[in-house]
This record gives structure tokens, C-alpha cells and sequence, in this order.
């Protein structure tokens, strides 16, 4: 996935992931090749068959094996959000999902989509203690999708009884597949491969649409950092991948060299470390962080930077999911992102 240091999840994925979630990658672009999938046989299809219906059955190598899908899907679960976006992304409603918003508010893109499809509410099951197979059971699903999960290790030998799993083809690939690789082995196993292109290509040009419209933002350098409960993190490493702030046209400080992965800590003697043209933060553990954005808007040094004299400073808020979307970037939410972030990106660029 493209991502700087996830220091964050998204609910559903952060209970069984949480011991990685201050570490992995924030943007968008980690490495990581395709999953690859080869078509089985199987009888010529008549000539009134759709391509999609053609193309099945379907086999799919995975980490665990192998995934054969006899005929296209019509009923689709989910294990995680991400990969409840990626159906919605291929306009298909999961028959059920892990309860993500713990009953709680639905993020304004996913919303959307669900309106689109004329939605009303995700069927979900109570994800607390981890997937629970029996709910997906009875669902009877067609195809169970697990792009988007690190508990595939517990969770296959359980799901693949109920129902073909789609999943990575290499267990380190549950942190480095970027959300399209994720996405068109999703589609290939629901006969949507065409579908998957199409909102590849939507996303792109909202993004170089957005790029386009604000010349300003380009050879402009950025700093990106979180406040996690142990440290301020500086997520925009020399190392990591451009993500959508480069996809934009910023570029990274020369500051970034200093930092990677695994040495990312910035300590509050060394707050100089984040000057850039525009520096951003953020705070998604709220007072379980290290400081408030007040604690540090206050500190001296913090307050002495040409970036925040300048106010080309911005905080990218957490209480409408943006910086969570940032940090799991995928199929639904990318387009919407570039859609609140640009705002945010011109007010700091223009000093407001």
C-alpha cells in the first residue's frame, strides 16, 4: 500500500493490527508486485456470454495456496475496510462486513458510495475480538474478499471452508501491495478487471486534475509528521515512496535523509528538523498523544520556525477520518482525499 509510517488504523483494521499500526507505510506508493492470477480451463462459454461471465472459473495463488472461483460472484464478504472499499469501489454491496464505525458515524466517501448504490446500511458483524467466521457464514457468501488484512495468517484455514478467499500471493505483501495491485486482484476474482481500470483511471485524474489547478504546490518542499503517544513521528522520510502530497508536486525536505522507517522520532530539541516550505501535522490520538497541537503550538522552538512564523503551517484533521485516509489510502477513499487535502495544501502554501 502507499503509505508513510501507518501510525494509525482505521478501526476495523487497527484491532488486529495494532502492533505494526505505528510503523508501516502512510502514502501512497510501497512496493510490491501484482498478485498474479491464472484462468483455469473450463467450457467455451456460449456466444451471448458477457466477457466477464467468460473469464471463470478462475484460480488465484495465494500464500496459503490456491483460490479457485467457479463463477462470477454475486454475493461478496468482507474481512476488513479496506476491503469493504473495494467492493463498494466495484459497485458491489458486501453481504457483510466488520463493524469498522463501531456503530458510529459512516466517513462522508463511503457514505457516498453507499448512497450511489442505493445503500442503506452495511449489514456488519461485531469485529472486537477479531473476524467472526460465524457471521460470514451465514451469509453464504460467494467470494470472500482479504486484500486488506495482516490476520490472514489466523483467519484463512477458517474462511477458506466457507467460502473462496481472495488474498495476497506473499504474507509480506499484506503491508507493500499498493491499493490499485490490491484492487485488480479483487476485480480479477469478481470478473472486474475492466471496472477496476476505470476507477484507477478516475482516481488518477483527480489527482493530476487537482495538481493541475494548483501550479503553486509544485517544487514546494513539505514536511509531514504525526504525534503518536511515544513521539512526534516524521512520516515524510527520504526512503518512503512518493504519496499524494508528491503526487501533488510537493517534494521532500533534505531534512528527510536523516530519517527512515525504523528512526523516525523527532525529539523536542530538534523541532527544526520539521521546517520545509510547508509543514504539516497531525493528531489522531488526541490526548493520548504526546502533546496537544495547543502543548506544541506553544512550545518556543516550534513557534521560532520560518514555516510557522510564515503560517505555511497546516494540522490535517483526524475527526473526519481524513488523516486515517491518508494513512490507508485505497480504491474508495483516494479521490476524496485529494478533495480535502487540496484545500488545506493551498491554505498552507499561501501563508492563510
Amino acid at each position: 500500500m502507499n503509505r508513510l509510517a501507518r501510525p494509525f488504523a482505521r478501526r476495523s483494521t487497527a484491532r488486529t493490527l495494532i502492533a505494526a499500526a505505528a510503523c508501516a507505510a502512510l502514502l501512497a506508493g510501497c512496493g510490491g508486485k501484482d498478485d498474479k492470477g491464472e484462468k483455469t480451463g473450463g467450457d467455451k462459454p456460449s456466444a451471448g456470454a458477457s466477457a466477464a461471465e467468460a473469464a471463470f472459473p478462475v484460480t488465484l495463488t495465494n500464500a496459503w495456496g490456491k483460490t479457485e472461483v467457479a463463477k462470477k460472484p454475486l454475493k461478496v464478504a468482507t474481512v476488513s475496510d479496506g476491503d469493504t472499499d473495494i467492493a463498494l469501489a466495484l459497485a458491489i454491496v458486501p453481504v457483510i462486513t466488520p463493524d469498522a464505525e463501531d456503530g458510529g458515524p459512516v466517513p462522508e466517501y463511503k457514505q457516498r458510495a453507499l448512497t450511489k448504490l442505493g445503500a442503506g446500511k452495511l449489514k456488519t458483524y461485531d469485529d472486537t475480538d477479531g473476524t467472526d467466521y460465524e457471521a460470514i457464514a451465514a451469509e453464504a457468501p460467494d467470494v470472500i474478499l482479504g486484500m486488506n488484512t495482516w490476520s490472514m495468517d489466523t483467519d484463512y484455514a477458517k474462511l477458506s471452508p466457507i467460502a473462496p478467499v481472495v488474498t495476497f500471493t506473499d504474507k509480506a505483501h499484506s503491508d507493500t501491495l499498493t491499493w490499485q495491485e490490491r484492487l485488480k486482484t479483487a476485480a480479477k476474482a469478481l470478473g472486474l478487471s475492466a471496472e477496476a481500470e476505470k476507477v484507477i483511471a478516475a482516481n488518477e485524474k483527480a489527482t493530476a486534475d487537482a495538481a493541475a489547478a494548483h501550479p503553486e504546490f509544485k517544487g514546494k518542499t513539505y514536511t509531514y509528521a504525526v504525534v503518536h503517544p511515544e513521539q512526534i513521528t516524521f512520516m515524510s522520510y527520504a526512503d518512503q515512496d512518493p504519496g499524494v502530497f508528491e503526487q501533488l508536486g510537493f517534494k521532500k525536505t533534505d531534512k528527510a535523509k536523516n530519517y527512515k522507517a525504523d528512526k523516525n522520532a523527532v525529539s523536542l530539541e530538534n523541532l527544526d528538523e520539521l521546517e520545509a516550505d510547508v509543514l504539516l501535522m497531525t493528531y489522531p490520538f488526541g490526548d493520548n498523544g504526546l502533546l496537544s497541537a495547543k502543548e506544541l503550538e506553544s512550545n518556543k522552538l516550534f513557534q521560532s520556525l520560518q514555516v510557522v512564523k510564515g503560517k505555511h503551517y497546516a494540522v490535517i484533521p483526524s475527526e473526519n477520518t481524513l488523516s486515517s485516509a491518508v494513512a490507508y489510502p485505497d480504491a474508495l477513499s483516494a479521490p476524496w482525499i485529494v478533495e480535502k487535502l487540496t484545500p488545506i495544501l493551498a491554505g498552507a502554501v499561501a501563508g492563510k
